[in-house]
């Protein structure tokens, strides 16, 4: 990863709007990561990453700008909610399982990565194994053509989708169930673990031949790829490249009371510590320090503040950065400026129906002044106001649209549409002052 702060900023402009300096924040520490790789071992076990803290209302982005980070230098990435887990020695999750579940997620990316690598040689064998089904299935068709002649032909035509909707029987690999052990714990995959000792089980299924191209394909990719050293690479990434997004770190804040209720949040923020801190944590593929990792946490702090958190925590997220509400002008731009902004993904869907959707400008300016009146009236829940917006926006047209052979249709809406179709919301929002 050999992007400047400014780069990746860039980067991360194209899909996010405003809250400039939570990404220059999340881009200096990204750089810090490649500059720390850079340097001798020796030196590069005394620096560690920065960790951060977010603070803002709701759908401003801060959990957006964590994941599209980790996208795009392809790092081992899970979202955690901090309320979700329970002191040690109660029931529910422990603090320790964010490390195993991003240890999966590694595994899974680098998994990918040598599936697409193997790709070509897995597809092939899959392809051969579902034409020698095929070839028998169809035997009768063969006549006197040549077996190579005809399992060639089949081959095209399986290619071509021809047979994607044909049920036939086969031999599939039997995936085994996983299991809860402990109740709101992680599920525990007993064949994985005794996977090694045993045989892979096959069962006879009924299957189209498009998903059994997909199971064949699995398997095949399996077969190729060096499991062991897929274990050995995640488990380096996760620990060197690691990004674990904490959500509602506010709520575990106690707020000065004394209650059992403050005793079990503070509970959590001690169980956190040495995580964030940096420990060695057992999964299934081996020990994983975690000293490295970096953690960026986030929480409205409506009610909690920073300060609320416990001293040793606090001082394990040395960056502190705060979003800022969103503006009419951000909405503008998130309807209009974005890679794949909210009006594209609509008319992108409703296309596949025949309509040609377009908005004009004074349509944007008008759904962007509702989403924001909203957003101050009621309850602020950021960009996801939009969506909401929209959703209303579009319901007549969406609900017409499709379930037959249509010429293709223009729809183009104004501020008059808008404000039309958008006043049933303004209205229930009128009356909402009324309600006791």
């Amino acid at each position: 990863m050999d992007l400047s702060p400014k780069q990746i900023v860039n980067e991360l402009n194209k899909h996010i709007v405003g809250q400039d300096e939570a990404k220059k924040a999340v881009a200096i520490a990204l750089r810090n990561r490649y500059r720390r790789s850079q340097l001798s071992p020796e030196m590069r076990e005394e620096i560690t990453p920065k960790n951060i803290i977010m603070k803002g209302p709701t759908g401003v982005g801060k959990t957006e700008i964590a994941r599209r980070l980790a996208k795009l230098v392809k790092a081992p990435f899970i979202k955690v909610e901090a309320t979700k887990y329970t002191e040690v020695g109660y029931v529910g999750k422990d603090v320790e399982g964010m490390v195993r579940d991003l240890v999966e997620s590694a595994v899974r990316l680098v998994k990918d990565e040598k599936a697409a690598e193997v790709s070509v040689k897995a597809t092939a064998a899959a392809e051969q194994r579902v034409v020698k089904i095929l070839s028998e299935l169809k035997k009768a068709d063969r006549g006197e053509t040549p077996r190579e002649v005809f399992e060639a032909n089949l081959l095209e035509s399986l290619r071509k989708g021809v047979f994607d909707n044909l049920v036939v029987e086969a031999d599939v690999r039997d995936e085994p169930k996983t299991m809860e052990l402990v109740p709101g714990g992680a599920a525990i995959n007993l064949g994985s673990i005794f996977g090694e000792m045993l045989p892979p089980k096959k069962k006879r299924r009924k299957i189209a031949v498009k998903e059994l191209m997909k199971l064949f394909l699995a398997e095949e990719s399996d077969k190729l790829i060096d499991n062991d050293a897929v274990e050995e690479e995640a488990v380096r990434r996760a620990e060197n490249d690691g990004i674990i997004f904490i959500d509602e770190i506010d709520k575990i804040a106690a707020k000065g009371n004394t209650g059992g209720a403050d005793v079990s949040r503070e509970g959590v923020q001690r169980d956190i510590l040495p995580i964030v801190e940096g420990s060695t944590v057992m999964t299934k593929y081996g020990p994983v320090k975690t000293d490295y990792m970096l953690f960026i946490a986030a929480g409205a702090f409506h009610v909690a503040r920073v300060e609320d958190l416990i001293p040793e925590l606090q001082g394990r997220f040395p960056v502190s950065v705060e979003l800022t509400p969103l503006t009419k002008e951000d909405f503008v731009n998130i309807l209009t400026s974005t890679e794949h902004s909210l009006t594209r993904q609509y008319a992108v869907l409703l296309a596949v129906d025949n309509i040609d959707l377009k908005f004009t400008p004074d349509a944007i300016e008008a759904i962007a002044e509702i989403s924001e009146e909203i957003n101050m009236t009621s309850e602020d829940i950021g960009a996801r106001r939009l969506h909401t917006v929209m959703e209303y926006l579009l319901e007549d047209i969406s609900f017409n649209a499709g379930g037959g052979d249509y010429p293709l249709v223009t729809v183009e809406i104004d501020r008059k549409y808008v404000e039309e179709h958008l006043a049933r919301i303004t209205k229930n929002r009128d009356l909402k002052k009324y309600v006791l």
